[in-house]
């Protein structure tokens, strides 16, 4: 006789509730392997050819009085060939390890589960909520997610996974990916000083972002998009000039 048999012929062993739609695996794109091998063994070999160079250019560069760095290409110059050699190999694959620390650090990783997609590097880390979410799609070489208000939820420029991949991720879990780029996009109009559509201080802010613009500070741009977000009013960069459309204040 079964221990476990209550005698009750209604009795059914109690099962887990399943959902229709299982949840599928957190995706996770990260910098492909080879890529990350190609970086951290090209950079510093490379570098160490072009170290390993140096003192040839720098004997053929101190005969030309107007090439800049004359002094230290002097110092390279007059060296012993041993010590030359050695040092610019040397410089050349630290200068190497340097700029693939740099590639690593700037590269983002979007996390995306069926729940809330993450986008993070060295220098920040953001998380929006699916439910948030309208509309996803890559303008030029950003990432942008809408929310319902038509205001945008993140916009991640900058190295990051390539635009398949992160198709593949978003659809599989459900987000409006959007082939054909922002749904709002006749909305936009350039800004121009002085134009009667926008405020003051929204005036203030977009002369303010095009001289970081000019000077080509990102953080700086990216910190007035931020507080232009705060006043309704959604950016684009074409050119180096700024595009413009309205959204709802205080909508990121």
């Amino acid at each position: 006789m079964n221990p476990n048999d209550t005698g009750n012929p209604d009795h059914e062993e109690a099962r887990p509730m399943e959902s229709d739609t299982p949840p599928h695996a957190t995706t996770v794109l990260a910098r492909p392997m080879g890529e990350r091998a190609l970086i951290w063994g090209g950079f510093p070999l490379v570098g160490a050819v072009l170290g390993w160079l140096l003192p040839i250019v720098a004997d053929w560069a101190v005969s030309l009085p107007w090439f800049p760095f004359q002094g230290p290409l002097e110092l390279a110059a007059g060296l012993p060939a041993p010590a030359a050699t050695v040092g610019g190999l040397i410089l050349g694959v630290a200068t190497g390890v340097v700029l693939a620390l740099v590639s690593e650090s700037e590269y983002t990783t979007v996390t995306v589960d069926d729940n809330k997609v993450t986008l993070r590097n060295d220098t920040a880390t953001r998380t929006v909520e699916r439910a948030d979410v309208t509309a996803v799609f890559r303008d030029g070489a950003a990432l942008v997610l809408l929310g319902p208000d038509t205001g945008e939820l993140a916009r991640q420029g900058g190295d990051m996974p390539a635009q398949e991949r992160l198709r593949a991720a978003f659809r599989r879990h459900g987000y409006p990916w959007r082939d054909d780029g922002d749904p709002h996009a006749e909305h936009y109009q350039r800004w121009v000083e002085d134009l009667p559509d926008l405020s003051a201080s929204a005036h203030a802010l977009l002369k303010a972002r095009a001289r970081a613009l000019e000077r080509e500070d990102r953080s700086d741009a990216e910190q007035l998009r931020s507080e232009l977000a705060g006043l309704g009013v959604v950016l684009r960069d074409r050119e180096g000039k700024q595009f413009w459309r309205p959204a709802p204040p205080d909508s990121r």
